[in-house]
């Protein structure tokens, strides 16, 4: 017989839980469709499970969130993992990752193999073409929903603002951004100030008591250090011991996961480290091998920090000193394991002890505010996007602290332009459904690409 639905001391009524086949499911379809880097892909957990699903509150997804923000490594995995924890602990939080990563690394696989035996990816380069038109037209979307949720207040607002213009015009350090911001809301929250407390959760949406938010126990730190350490630098040592520090497989693995714990603001925070790294001081690709990987990983499900396996992959393709495509495997796997497996690590050790401070108005104060910094974050992040879908060539334009993108007019693909009116239209006048937006625009861009590429 099925288990009795779970009783909570907040109400008499039973609470039924999400069955864990249906969350299979729903994060497997958000590891499909996960296009467009973190704005994207928090848009697309933001629609599915709060607007479609209903299975947390919007309070719940932006306390999450603010965390990830917090984070190295790429937020937007870290933000599936930590729900997947609330919904079904932890075995809901490995799948919720897993889920995101497995789509993206099997089809980056398979296009850095097809790179290395044809080297000509056009076709893959037009069918997803009119994808990233949707991608934007979601995000803005996103842009707009989580402004009108998170904010409410003057304050909030200017504080959005604010760290909008840091980042987009003055380049400023993204942790700088939202460590400013949440102290800021630390002290509006230490005084008592309205504008600092958290947005009123929305009506209609979920109760939030079937989360799962039990307090750690005083093993719980040990207990997470004692499993996740091992299993992401057991490899790494392994690999030294017996091959040595210069062997490739040992660099990637020490490369990959100190940039791990460096990867603060997301994946464009640290491409350029990375690629001069990987290009000049260790030669594993060339400066136009490392843009090629980046437009292959910007066309796959997951986050665009994926790209390291293709780094990966050529280092191993062409220093392992195995049979090329087997070396290019395994280096390609090696990377991508040391730099997710953190992710993980972070949640896990850290979601409970956070949970546990949704209650207190300081907390939640500082909260509240950085809050309000991740919607000019995700405005950012949103127009870098729009640039660089709509532009060929983007340059920048510097006046003393102000550093702004130059998108090269003449650059300008004006059926890039038409995809993005027609994907705005689907999904702001006709309010077409997510698979409809995506499959009218990426229909759109593989005609268009065939035809007039």
């Amino acid at each position: 017989m099925p288990p009795a639905p779970a009783m909570t001391p907040h109400s008499d009524a039973p609470v039924q839980e999400i069955p864990l086949r249906e969350a299979f499911r729903v994060w497997l379809r958000i590891g499909l469709l996960s296009f467009g880097g973190p704005a994207g892909q928090i848009a697309l957990m933001q629609r599915i499970l709060i607007d479609e699903k209903g299975w947390i509150s919007e309070k719940r997804f932006l306390h999450a969130l603010n965390y990830c923000m917090l984070l190295p490594g790429p937020e937007a995995i870290q933000l599936a993992i930590y729900i997947g924890w609330l919904l079904h602990r932890t075995r809901g939080g490995l799948m919720a990752g897993l889920l995101f990563l497995l789509p993206g690394v099997i089809a980056l696989m398979a296009l850095s193999l097809l790179y290395a035996l044809a080297g000509n990816l056009d076709w893959v380069e037009a069918l997803f073409f009119g994808l990233k038109a949707a991608v934007l037209a979601i995000v803005v979307s996103a842009v707009v929903r989580l402004a009108g949720r998170a904010l409410g207040t003057p304050v909030r607002y200017l504080i959005a603002a604010g760290a909008f213009v840091a980042l987009f015009a003055l380049g400023a350090p993204f942790p700088l951004v939202v460590l400013g911001a949440g102290l800021l809301g630390l002290v509006g929250g230490l005084r008592g100030w309205q504008s600092f407390q958290p947005p009123a959760p929305a009506e209609g949406g979920s109760d939030d008591r079937h989360l799962h938010s039990a307090p750690p126990s005083r093993w719980h730190v040990p207990r997470t250090l004692a499993i996740w350490l091992p299993l992401w630098l057991l490899p790494v040592a392994l690999l030294a011991l017996t091959l040595g520090g210069d062997n490739v497989f040992t660099r990637i693995g020490l490369f990959f996961s100190q940039l791990a714990v460096v990867t603060f603001g997301g994946a464009y925070a640290v491409l350029s480290y990375m690629a001069q790294q990987a290009v000049e001081n260790y030669g594993w690709l060339s400066a136009g091998e490392m843009l090629d990987g980046l437009g292959l990983a910007e066309t796959t499900p997951g986050p665009l920090i994926m790209i390291v396996q293709f780094v990966g992959f050529l280092g191993g393709l062409r220093d392992s000193g195995l049979d090329p495509i087997l070396g290019g495997i395994l280096g390609g796997l090696l990377a991508t394991w040391v730099t997710f497996v953190p992710c993980f690590l972070w949640i896990f050790m850290g979601a409970p002890y956070v949970e546990g401070l949704r209650q207190r108005p300081a907390i939640s104060g500082a909260l509240a505010a950085i809050t309000a910094a991740v919607v000019g974050v995700i405005l950012n992040l949103a127009l870098w996007f729009a640039v660089h879908v709509l532009f060929a060539q983007v340059g920048e334009w510097r006046a003393g602290l102000l550093a702004l993108p130059r998108p090269e007019w003449a650059t300008l693909e004006p059926w890039a332009l038409v995809l993005v009116l027609f994907a705005l239209a689907c999904q702001f006048v006709f309010r077409l459904g997510l698979f409809s937006v995506l499959g009218l625009c990426a229909s759109a861009g593989l005609l268009i690409g065939l035809l007039f590429a």
